[in-house]
């Protein structure tokens, strides 16, 4: 491609307009093909746009279904817990009744621990480090456990 604004023709006369002719026809097909590549990505892009809205209108249909299911839910939570407290309020004074009929009434020092669940347990002593370092108990740990 030259500088020279001025297109140079070849021959003479009417073979110049054949070739102007020509050169007219080619630029026309190139810029054919470019104008078809720009109508397929335009078609590209305007179906990624359909598909984009249709996933969009999915999604916003979803949202409102669980919106839906979300106030029921918070409806029958809200109608449960009133039947809980009206049922704690009619069978509370069962239930107490029923608890201090269970009651274990004896005292530890009369329980039966033949039982292995049923034994016993001590205290743990619990002391500062250095308390037991007064009281020589510290040396090797071998039982983290104990000191």
């Amino acid at each position: 491609m030259s500088l020279n604004p001025i297109p140079r023709l070849k021959g003479h006369g009417r073979r110049r307009a054949v070739d102007k002719v020509a050169e007219l026809r080619e630029e026309n097909r190139r810029l054919f093909t470019r104008l078809m590549g720009a109508d397929d990505a335009f078609a590209l892009l305007h179906q990624q746009l359909a598909d984009t809205a249709a996933r969009q209108a999915e999604a916003e249909e979803i949202i409102v279904q669980q919106l839906a299911n979300l106030d029921d839910l918070h409806a029958e939570n809200e109608q449960l817990r009133d039947e809980l407290a009206a049922l704690k309020v009619r069978f509370g004074p069962e239930l107490a009744a029923e608890a201090n009929a269970n009651a274990i009434a004896v005292p530890p020092m009369v329980r039966d621990t033949s039982a292995i669940e049923d034994q016993a347990t001590q205290p743990i002593p619990v002391v500062t480090l250095a308390e037991a370092a007064a009281a020589g108990r510290l040396g090797p740990v071998t039982d983290p456990g104990h000191i």
